[in-house]
C-alpha cells in the first residue's frame, strides 16, 4: 500500500483528503463535466445510463502514475473515491435527474414548463442525495447492506493500490466479467448474486424470469381472463405488485423508526433512529416545498381547482418520497433500480386521480428525478465506507463521508450547468430520452377502463409478499422490481450466481466471504467497463 494511504500513527489525528485542495478540485470538476456529457449522450442515444464510477477511479489512478509532484496526491485511495463519487453523480444527475424530466413537457408541446421543471428537479436531485447521506449507515439503509456497485468500486480501487493475491483474484473476476459481457451475458447480475441478500435476489431473479417468459407461461385459456395474451404489463400486474409492496415497505420503515433505539440497533447501525427521523422530516418538508414551487411556477392554478391543486402538491410530494425509498431499497439489495417503471406507476395513479396534462407532465418528471441520485449516493458511500476501513475510525469515516457529499454536490451543480446550456441542442435534433416518449404517449392515451381495479387486486399479493419477507429481506419490492424489467437473461444470471455462491460457501466455508466479494466485484467491474466502452463506441458510430 502506498504511504499516502497508511493510517496515522497511534494518537495522531487522521485527516481525510479535502475536495477543496486545488488539484483535487480541478480533477473533480473536469471529471464532472465529462460524466455529465457521457450520461446525456448515452441516455438519448441508447436509453440507458452507464455507471461511470470506475472510470473516475481509473482516471485518478492513471494520473497518479505521471511522474509529476502535483499528481502524487491522486495516489490516495480516498482521492480516488472522491473522483469516482463525482463522475457517477454527474452522470446519473445530468441524465436521469435532469435531462429525462425536462424531455416530457417538450414532447407534450409545453416548452413553457421546461424551465420550471428543470428548477424543481434540480432541487429534488440535491435533496435526494442529501437525504441518503443523512440516512446512510442506519437501520433503514445500513452501511453493511450489499450496495453491489459500491463494493465493486471499492475493491477495484483497493486492488489497484495493494496488488498481491487480492489483485489477482480481482483481475480474474474482471476477466470473467469482460468475457461474459462480450457474449451479452448480464455479468453484473451474476456478480451481484455473490454479494446481496439471497432471499431478496432470489425473488428478483424469479420476477425477471416470470416477466421475460410471461407470454409463454400465461398465454392460455386458464389465465385469459386475468392476463390477456399473457402480457403482465398490459394487465398492470407488475405495477400493482409494486404499489402493494411499496406501501408495506413504507409502513415497515415507519415502524422501524418509530420504535425506540435498541441495543441491537446501536450495534448494527452508526446513525441513531432519531437522526433518521429528523432527516425524513426534512425530506417531507423539502418535497412539499418543491411540489408547491412546481405548481406555482408551472401555472397549475389556472388549470385546477384549489382542492385539486392541494391534492396535487400532497400526492406529488408523497410519490417522490415513496419513489426514493423504493429505488433506494432495490438498489441496496440488488444493484438495480426500476426508476423509470416506478415513475410510470406514479403517472398512472395521477391519471386515475384526474390531474390535467400540465400537472401530469410535472408529476412524472418530479417522480423520475428522485431515486437515481439517492441510489447512486448509496453506492458511493458504500465504496468510501469500505475504503475507510468499515467505520473503524468514526471521526475519519464522518469526515470522508462529508467530503464525498461535497464532491457529489459539486458534480450535481456542474451537471446542472451542462444540461442547462445543452438541452436545446439535443431537443432540436430530436434527441430525447426514449422513456420520455413512453410517458408522453401514456399521458396522451389516457387510462383504459379497469386499470384501477387491476392495480388494487394485484397490490394485495404484493403487500402480502413484502409483509411476509419483512424489512430485511425486501422480497416484495425485489420481486416487483423483477416483474417491471423485461430482461430474462438477467434472471438466469442471478439464479445461477446464487447457486454458484452456495456451492462456493459449501466448499470454502463462510470464512471465504472476503475472497468471494473480491471476485464478484471484479465480475461487476468487468461487466461495467465493457458495457461502458461498448456504449461509447456504438454512440460514436451513430
Amino acid at each position: 500500500m502506498s504511504d499516502i494511504n497508511q493510517p496515522a500513527p497511534e494518537g495522531a489525528s487522521r485527516r481525510h483528503p479535502s475536495l477543496f485542495d486545488p488539484a483535487t478540485f480541478v480533477l473533480i470538476g473536469i471529471l464532472s463535466i465529462f460524466g455529465a456529457i457521457i450520461g446525456m449522450q448515452l441516455l438519448v442515444s441508447l436509453g440507458v445510463t452507464a455507471n461511470t464510477s470506475l472510470i473516475g477511479a481509473m482516471a485518478a489512478m492513471a494520473l497518479a502514475r505521471v511522474p509529476v509532484g502535483l499528481f502524487m496526491r491522486y495516489r490516495s485511495i480516498h482521492v480516488q473515491n472522491l473522483a469516482q463519487s463525482a463522475i457517477s453523480s454527474a452522470t446519473f444527475g445530468a441524465a436521469n435527474s435532469l435531462l429525462l424530466p425536462i424531455g416530457v413537457p417538450f414532447l407534450l408541446g409545453r416548452p413553457d414548463l421546461i424551465l420550471p421543471m428543470f428548477a424543481g428537479v434540480f432541487l429534488a436531485m440535491l435533496l435526494d442525495a442529501y437525504l441518503l447521506y443523512r440516512m446512510f449507515d442506519s437501520r433503514v439503509f445500513p452501511a453493511t447492506g450489499a450496495w453491489p456497485p459500491g463494493v465493486a468500486a471499492a475493491e477495484a480501487i483497493k486492488a489497484g493500490d495493494e496488488g498481491g493475491r487480492k489483485a489477482v483474484l480481482m483481475g480474474i473476476g474482471v476477466g470473467f466479467g469482460l468475457i461474459g459481457a462480450f457474449f451479452r451475458i448480464p455479468m453484473s447480475a451474476f456478480g451481484v448474486a455473490f454479494i446481496g441478500n439471497i432471499w431478496a435476489l432470489s425473488m428478483f431473479g424469479v420476477g425477471l424470469l416470470l416477466r421475460g417468459y410471461s407470454g409463454d407461461l400465461f398465454n392460455n385459456t386458464l389465465f385469459a381472463s386475468l392476463i390477456p395474451r399473457g402480457d403482465l404489463m398490459a394487465a398492470y400486474i407488475p405495477h400493482g405488485f409494486m404499489i402493494g409492496a411499496g406501501i408495506v415497505a413504507l409502513i415497515q420503515v415507519g415502524q422501524i423508526l418509530m420504535a425506540r433505539d435498541s441495543a441491537t440497533a446501536a450495534e448494527t447501525a452508526g446513525r441513531p433512529d432519531a437522526e433518521v427521523r429528523r432527516a425524513l422530516g426534512l425530506g417531507t418538508a423539502g418535497y412539499l416545498a418543491i411540489a408547491v414551487f412546481l405548481a406555482i411556477a408551472g401555472g397549475l392554478a389556472s388549470d385546477m381547482s384549489i382542492g385539486m391543486l392541494i391534492l396535487f402538491v400532497l400526492y406529488a410530494a408523497f410519490a417522490a418520497y415513496v419513489h426514493e425509498l423504493i429505488v433506494g431499497l432495490a438498489a441496496m439489495h440488488s444493484g438495480w433500480f426500476p426508476a423509470f417503471a416506478v415513475a410510470l406507476i406514479t403517472l398512472i395513479i395521477g391519471m386515475l386521480i384526474g390531474f390535467p396534462l400540465p400537472a401530469l407532465a410535472l408529476l412524472v418528471g418530479f417522480s423520475a428525478a428522485t431515486g437515481p441520485a439517492f441510489a447512486d449516493m448509496g453506492y458511493d458511500l458504500k465504496a468510501g465506507y469500505l475504503l475507510r476501513g468499515n467505520g473503524a475510525d468514526p471521526a475519519f469515516e464522518r469526515d470522508g463521508r462529508r467530503q464525498q457529499l461535497f464532491a457529489a454536490m459539486l458534480a450535481f451543480v456542474v451537471a446542472g450547468i451542462v444540461v442547462l446550456f445543452s438541452y436545446q441542442t439535443y431537443f432540436a435534433q430530436n434527441l430525447i430520452p426514449p422513456v420520455d416518449r413512453v410517458y408522453a404517449a401514456t399521458i396522451r392515451a389516457g387510462v383504459a377502463p379497469g386499470v384501477a381495479w387491476s392495480l388494487f387486486i394485484w397490490a394485495i399479493p404484493g403487500a402480502i409478499l413484502q409483509f411476509v419477507g419483512g424489512p430485511k429481506r425486501q422480497i416484495g419490492v425485489l420481486f416487483a422490481t423483477g416483474l417491471l424489467i423485461n430482461f430474462p437473461a438477467a434472471g438466469w444470471a442471478v439464479l445461477v450466481g446464487i447457486a454458484a455462491r452456495l456451492i462456493w460457501e459449501r466448499l470454502r466455508g463462510k470464512d471465504s466471504d472476503g475472497d468471494m466479494e473480491v471476485f464478484a466485484a471484479g465480475i461487476i467491474a468487468g461487466d461495467a467497463l465493457f458495457n461502458f466502452f461498448d456504449s461509447v463506441i456504438k454512440n460514436l458510430r451513430r
